[in-house]
């Protein structure tokens, strides 16, 4: 008789077999509905806090946190913080100048003369009226006296081929790029403007050509982030109406962006090379998981913490620890940020804190909940990728740099779609790698896609982004 039914001996020896199994089969399936009902009930409970689910997919019942408590204060600057003021532009800079002189005396009424050798200085900015700058090139054909042979002038070296310059080129690639407008409010915006007619069609082509006079300087964002410490990070995206993903990769003075069908391996050996040499810092993701030098995120690490809290027991103490421990942490990394905590103090702190998140980790291991063993079993299988940001200086213990970096690639899906070609996803991401980067790099977007444009007009080198150290400071 099987030793699974819940019945004495006297009980089980009187049972018919028939009977018995009949009950061995119910108890299986009762355990194996209990399971599915556990598991489903897990999945009930994952939101934005304990997965990797975004706040938009939280159900509307879902609990965020309280608000911090007021703290008496009135709202504004507070006594002693750094001013924030607009400056003036300088003297040189200015269009206009207007003296205001005071007539009379405002005290006794006598009439005022003199020079004031330090006016109080007020600038009032103003858009002047905006028309579009249109030069005529008229091409004359001549005939020959002596031949009869026909000749048609040429236009004169930098000139385009097409109706419109450099510096409108490079405006519809920004106003698509950084400001995420589709083709069509692109097209409004121009005639609101500038009182510019140009269609969608052209604006598609313009967008086209920027995407094949941005590649050199694409592959050179490419090789440069394969020499630095980087970010990583994903997102959903659609290609021709199928399933792709936007992925990131952010360096500290330079970004990429790649469109790709998949979410493999694949598509990290393409970004950073078959054996990236530097520290990536990224989430559990498995296609990262071949990396040599690997930080992974905290942030991450917490949601996870609190998924162990949310199963209840029995990893609900895991669960409870690993979050103090947490805190503690990035307590005292914002002490490090912050320079009121030096990092050689910093790294005797987080020596004392490694082997007490070790200790929990085991006990996770064996505290009967099926998924909070396996998490706590990987963290311990992989336990330097916790740490490599104590012992390696630039590198952080979150990923936040490459989810702050990815998001306007999310914002772009959400109103556009995502992209209808692979010529739309090479402008996607040639031109979201270029805005990044000049970012970082605090360039005006604008002024260096229009030295782009001219370049090429002109045969000359297309800029590029790739920043060398040069004598303590950094130069292109």
């Amino acid at each position: 008789m099987d030793s699974r039914l819940p019945l004495s001996a006297d009980v089980v020896a009187r049972t018919p077999l028939e009977v018995a199994r009949l009950l061995v089969q119910l108890l299986d399936r009762i355990a194996k509905l209990e399971a599915e009902n556990r598991e489903l009930k897990a999945r009930l409970g994952l939101n934005s806090s304990n997965s990797s689910k975004p706040p938009s997919s939280d159900p509307p019942n879902y609990k965020r946190k309280p608000p911090a408590p007021k703290t008496g204060r009135s709202r504004g600057g507070q006594p002693g913080h750094r001013r924030h003021e607009r400056p003036l532009v300088p003297a040189t800079q200015v269009d206009e100048v207007v003296d205001c002189w005071p007539p009379r005396c405002e005290v006794c009424d006598a009439p005022l003369v003199g020079t004031d050798p330090a006016p109080l200085r007020r600038q009032v900015a103003e858009v002047p009226a905006i028309r579009p700058h249109v030069t005529e090139y008229r091409l004359h054909t001549l005939a020959c006296r002596r031949c009869g042979g026909r000749s048609t002038g040429a236009l004169p070296p930098g000139v385009p081929a097409g109706a419109f310059g450099p510096r409108l080129s490079a405006l519809v690639g920004l106003l698509s790029g950084v400001y995420r407008l589709g083709k069509r409010p692109v097209r409004h915006l121009l005639a609101d403007l500038f009182g510019l007619s140009i269609s969608t069609g052209m604006i598609c082509k313009l967008q086209w050509r920027a995407a094949a006079l941005l590649g050199p300087v694409y592959d050179q964002l490419l090789q440069y982030i394969r020499t630095q410490d980087v970010h990583l990070d994903e997102t959903g995206w659609r290609e021709d109406k199928k399933r792709a993903w936007l992925w990131t990769a952010v360096a500290p003075l330079a970004t990429i962006f790649h469109v790709a069908r998949s979410r493999g391996r694949d598509v990290v050996d393409k970004l950073l090379g078959a054996a990236f040499p530097h520290v990536a810092t990224c989430d559990r993701w498995s296609a990262y998981g071949h990396l040599k030098r690997v930080q992974w995120c905290w942030a991450h690490l917490r949601r996870d913490f609190q998924a162990m809290l949310d199963r209840g027991v029995p990893g609900r103490a895991t669960g409870e620890a690993l979050l103090e421990h947490s805190d503690h942490l990035f307590h005292w990394w914002h002490r490090v940020r912050d320079g009121t905590l030096s990092r050689a103090t910093f790294r005797t702190y987080v020596g004392w804190l490694r082997a007490a998140v070790r200790d929990d980790l085991e006990c996770g291991v064996a505290c009967g909940c099926a998924k909070t063993a396996a998490t706590c079993r990987a963290l311990l299988a992989h336990e330097t990728r916790l740490w490599m940001f104590v012992r390696h200086d630039g590198v952080e213990p979150t990923n936040n740099v490459a989810e702050r970096t990815v998001r306007h690639g999310v914002l772009w899906r959400k109103c556009s779609g995502g992209t209808d070609s692979v010529a739309g996803s090479r402008f996607v991401e040639r031109i979201l790698s270029v805005v990044a980067t000049c970012r970082q790099q605090g360039r005006n977007v604008w002024d260096y896609l229009t030295a782009c444009q001219g370049a090429a007009l002109e045969g000359r080198p297309i800029p590029s982004l790739v920043q060398t150290p040069v004598a303590g400071r950094l130069a292109a």
